[in-house]
This record gives C-alpha cells, structure tokens and sequence, in this order.
C-alpha cells in the first residue's frame, strides 16, 4: 500500500530529523524557468522552513536566544516539551518538576549544558542521556534524589561538572555510577545523607579535580578506610572541603574531621589473631567454665549447711 509523503516541517514518526524541502519539491512536475519575484518568495520560505529545521518554536513561558533556552522559575510541574533542536543550554532551575520522560534528551544532540536544580526530582529514567553525547555541566542539586544508579550517566561521557549537593535523601551512590566519565574534573556531593561511599565510585576518575563530600553523616568505620586512603594520596591534587567533612560516628571518632584520620585511626580493623591467641582464649574460657561449677557447687554446700543449721536452731527453741 503505498503512503501519502509526510508533510513539510512534520516530524518523522519515532525520529527527530525534518524532512528536507527537496524530499517533497522533487516529486513535483517541472514546470519551467520561474518568475524572479517568485524565486525571491520562494528562497525567503525556504530560508524560514531552513530556519525552523535548525530549532522549533519557543516552548511557552520559556525565553530563546541563541540556543540557550531558559525556563527557569516558572513554577513548572513538568518539562517543556517541543525544544529547538539545536538548544545548547537549557536550563529548568527553580520549579515543581517531579519527573523527566524516558528520551526526552534524545532529540537535543547539541546539549551542553543541564540546569535542572531546585526541583523535586526523585529519580531519573535509566538511559536520559544516551545521545547527550556533548553534555558538558549537569547541575541536579537541591532535589530529593535517594540514590545514584549504575546507569544514571550512561554514555554521557562528556561530562565534566556534575553537582548532585544538597539531595537530604540521597543515600546510596552505586560503585559504577560514574563509570566511563573520564573527563569529570567536578564532583559535588556535599550536604546529602551518604554514610559510605565506595573506593569503586571514584577510582575510575582520573581527570577528578575537585570534590565536594562535606556536610553528609560519614560513618567512619573499616569500610571507609579504603576510600579515606585515597583521598589522602590524592589530596594534593584533588581540591577538596576538607574542613566540612566531618564522622558522625563511630562515638570514638564522632565530630572529627574526615581527613585527619590515619591509618593509626583504623589499627583495630587490622588485627589478626594467631593459633598462640585462639589457644590462650580457650584456654581462659575452659578456666572460667571450671571456676564457675566450682564456685556454684560452693554457693550449694553453703546454702544447704545454712539450711539445716536453722532447721537445728527451730527444734531446740521448741
């Protein structure tokens, strides 16, 4: 069956990519040398037809200018949709938005930079920026994300800012969450509710520059001892809010700074005990075990004379 041509400035079904004028123009009969004032009409209608191929209409409440789109404080509960294709920067600060669509970023292939802070984003949908191949800054702080997936920037390996603070509910950020983002230089994870970090989430950034890690609760028990190494060898090349970034726990070490531990700090966690070691406890546990029949089968003979000595004492009153 065949299909009637899709229309001049419609959308391919299931694609982003316009049609082009000659796509429809070449099947028209030829119908001779055209008119100069013709001509002059119809080069303007394809410089406009050309021009809104590059970028669609402005989404309401939303202000354009060169490729920046910013739609920010406009108390927006979702994403605009419909953006000019070759937006550059976009930017959705300070609003309700509660959710981004699976492939909303799929059309934008020239996207450097992502606002999307001051918003109340509790996750993201798993694959948003497999063609944000350009993004460059992504901003998501202040938001209620509760943790950071494996997939999360999936192929967004031209990040190089990311900031994820003041998420109070972020809890758990994955060991390969930011696997593949080899130029990240920026990393922001202050002020949200990670009690552990893993060595894996972090390792695998060599470009790494600043971090930010302060104001979260940090647990400081054996499990941080890899990741707090590291950073101390990295310490002088990675900027980090070495004074904000504090243990609330254990009580041992509760209040101090992140990086003043050492590896004196976490002796305990290392101690081995040898044959010589599990001999001696058994050995004090076979005694205490001994001494124990023994002081109760004291406390007996000791109750049972009390016993009839007061037995004696009632019959001779009688």
């Amino acid at each position: 069956m065949n299909t009637a041509p899709a229309p001049v400035g419609s959308l391919q079904q299931g694609g982003c990519q316009l049609p082009k004028m000659g796509d429809t123009w070449s099947q028209l009969p030829w119908p001779g040398p055209p008119h100069p004032a013709v001509l002059l009409v119809s080069l303007l209608l394809a410089a406009g037809a050309m021009r809104s191929e590059a970028g669609a209409s402005c989404p309401v409440l939303c202000t354009c200018h060169n490729q920046v789109v910013d739609c920010s404080s406009q108390r927006l509960f979702s994403v605009p949709p419909d953006l000019p294709m070759d937006t550059r920067n976009l930017s959705l600060a300070h609003n309700r938005i509660t959710a981004v669509p699976p492939g909303y970023l799929t059309c934008y292939m020239e996207l450097r930079v992502l606002d999307l802070r001051n918003n109340s984003l509790v996750e993201l949908p798993p694959g948003l920026f497999l063609h944000a191949k350009r993004l460059a800054h992504l901003d998501l702080s202040y938001n209620n994300l509760s943790h950071v997936p494996a997939d999360m920037f999936q192929e967004a390996h031209g990040l190089v800012h990311i900031d994820l603070s003041h998420n109070p509910w972020l809890r758990r950020v994955h060991p390969q969450a930011f696997q593949g983002l080899v130029q990240l230089r920026d990393l922001d994870l202050s002020y949200g509710g990670l009690a552990f970090l893993s060595l894996e989430a972090l390792e695998g950034l060599p470009g790494l520059v600043t971090l930010q890690i302060g104001g979260n609760p940090w647990v400081c028990g054996c499990t941080m001892e890899p990741l707090l190494k590291w950073l101390r060898n990295r310490i002088q090349r990675c900027t980090a809010d070495s004074q904000l970034a504090e243990c609330r726990g254990p009580p041992e070490v509760e209040g101090a700074p992140l990086f003043s531990l050492t590896e004196e700090s976490f002796k305990a966690c290392h101690l081995t005990l040898t044959l010589d070691d599990y001999l001696f406890i058994a050995f004090v546990g076979f005694v205490v075990s001994i001494a124990s029949v023994v002081t109760n089968f004291l406390l007996g003979i000791t109750a049972n004379c009390c016993h009839r000595w007061s037995k004696a004492s009632e019959e001779e009153e009688i």
